[in-house]
């Protein structure tokens, strides 16, 4: 992988670059394009075989966008948004993957990336003022600048759960589900976990094995994706007001075309109300949570009388009420984190061969040989799947031995939480940038609508530090407490701060975060978002050190 082009002062086998990209997902594509295009001497490194990020790995059944597509790709581009075709309105794994790799052929960027290069550490000389790459294998890259766009949920988690190791039949976690098709016509199959992978895959499968059992620890408020084609006609249409579409994208607080209603909850009568949740209910996409009234978010009472709406639709399309009481959530209310879109989903249940099982009232025991062991019964299978989430947002970075200023190391610094500059910067870790960083706007808005900006903002900072001969920069301690509590104080003005959800780093699979709130996202919506990086741009960067 390293090439001998040596620097000064280095071993020769070390090679060198101005910046490094890590991770060739919809971030790191469009950022090894833009520092490219303005002359950097840039690299991408990514750990997989080829490029696509979550488009690459997740390609488990049912796996699909939940933006709409043409809001989902990249604007940067005229001729890519008057080539590409988007067939679906929610376009699936393949053809996502696709796209991808349509951008990064049209615009030539293989010849910047690096395969199977996965990072293990990154250590920051002070005296160099360099970052020293460790690739797995014993390769070795050195950088003035690192750029990580490593994802919001790259980092799977398996259950802990005795046995896991044990099962003798086909078992995966959905994050590495095989390039060939798995077999699923006449097997029993299990699926573990409820969240929105595992409703993605329940819904794609309970017609196609002869046995489903679902595993459900706490279940997931959800609403239908209600997807469909979109055919040659519309697709030209969907062009012609491109401009349109990206422009209330901006403007929108979740980065999508669904608008905030903002009358006022208690300013609506109740029937009123009723009609506009059945006809968002039954339009596609995130409508039912985004174009919805804003108290559902910061208000109780408005909250539950929506939740118990949807929890109505529910009973209405699952014929057994005990099975639908089981799925309806009694611990959180609608909206209030992430909310998974779904295709069948709860009629799923309605089939003969499908059966739930509620592990709150009868706890897995260990996974066994053959299958399943609860405290009620065991259950054989042929496949298991762990529809089991990731570590999200910070679980990439704590992957890699990351260590800054007197070898301080980043997990260490973020064993409470992670405390950052903009979502972008850690003090005391010089010359490096993180786009999608743990308290950026990427994780709550639709995700390319975040990463341009942050990009864009990413590149421009690199580009100023250029110009300025600049070497070593740095967000200062003040600016990062200051942020890190900004973030808190967001999660206090909305009832996110009751969920347990990924949202609020939650996750029991990983050791430390089964309980109290991480303040991993920035809640404040995405066009404050972005105004604050303008800002602090355009005040020359205030809050980070230069040098």
């Amino acid at each position: 992988m390293i090439h001998n082009r040596g620097v000064a002062g280095m071993k020769t086998d070390v090679e060198h670059f101005e910046v490094v990209v890590i991770g060739a997902g919809v971030g790191g594509i469009y950022e090894i394009k833009r520092l490219t295009d303005v002359g950097f001497d840039a690299v991408l490194l990514e750990g997989e075989s080829d490029l696509g990020g979550t488009w690459f790995r997740n390609r488990y059944p049912g796996s699909r966008f939940d933006s709409e597509s043409y809001t989902y790709g990249y604007s940067f581009s005229q001729a890519l948004l008057d080539e590409w075709h988007w067939k679906e309105r929610y376009s699936s794994q393949p053809e996502n993957l696709a796209y991808l790799n349509f951008v990064a052929d049209k615009f030539d960027l293989r010849r910047h990336m690096r395969f199977d290069c996965l990072v293990e550490a990154m250590h920051w000389d002070e005296d160099a003022r360099l970052w020293q790459i460790s690739v797995k294998g014993g390769d070795v890259v050195t950088s003035r600048f690192i750029i990580t766009t490593v994802g919001l949920l790259s980092a799977p988690t398996m259950p802990r759960i005795e046995g896991v190791d044990s099962f003798e039949g086909e078992a995966y976690h959905t994050f590495f589900w095989p390039v060939d098709p798995v077999p699923l016509e006449g097997r029993k199959v299990a699926v573990v976990g409820t969240g929105a992978t595992g409703i993605q895959v329940i819904g794609e499968i309970a017609d196609k094995v002869a046995e489903l059992t679902v595993f459900q620890r706490r279940p997931n408020w959800s609403a239908p994706l209600n997807n469909s084609p979109i055919s040659v006609e519309e697709m030209t249409e969907i062009r012609s007001r491109y401009d349109e579409i990206f422009a209330t994208c901006a403007r929108t607080p979740g980065g999508f075309e669904h608008e905030p209603d903002r009358r006022g909850f208690w300013n609506v009568s109740r029937q009123e109300r009723l009609e506009m949740w059945d006809r968002l209910y039954d339009e596609p996409g995130f409508g039912i949570w985004l174009q919805n009234f804003v108290e559902i978010f910061v208000d109780e009472k408005a909250n539950a009388e929506f939740s118990e709406y949807i929890a109505d639709r529910i009973r209405q399309r699952v014929h057994d009420p005990v099975v639908a009481e089981k799925l309806i959530p009694r611990d959180h209310g609608f909206g209030i984190q992430r909310v998974p879109l779904e295709t069948n989903y709860f009629e799923a249940y309605n089939r003969d061969n499908v059966r739930l099982v509620d592990i709150s009232e009868t706890p897995i025991e260990r996974i066994t040989p053959s299958g399943i062991q609860t405290t009620d019964q065991h259950y054989e299978f042929d496949l298991i799947v762990y529809a089991t989430g990731f570590d999200a947002v910070t679980g990439a970075y704590d992957r890699i031995d990351i260590r800054g200023v007197d070898g301080e190391g980043l997990g260490t610094r973020w064993s409470d939480g992670p405390k950052t500059y903009l979502g972008a910067m850690v003090h005391g870790f010089p010359n490096l940038i993180m786009v999608a960083g743990p308290q950026s706007a990427s994780s709550t808005s639709n995700f390319p609508r975040a990463i341009e900006n942050s990009v864009d903002w990413a590149t421009g900072l690199v580009e100023h530090v250029r110009a300025n001969e600049i070497t070593r920069f740095e967000a200062d301690a003040e600016a990062e407490a200051e942020w890190t509590q900004y973030i808190a104080g967001l999660y206090q003005m909305v009832l996110l701060r009751k969920a347990r959800g990924w949202f609020t780093g939650y996750n029991s699979n990983v050791e430390g975060h089964e309980e109290g709130i991480r303040h991993v996202v920035y809640n404040g919506g995405a066009p404050r978002y972005l105004q604050i990086l303008t800002s602090v741009a355009e005040d020359g960067y205030r809050g980070i050190s230069c040098r």
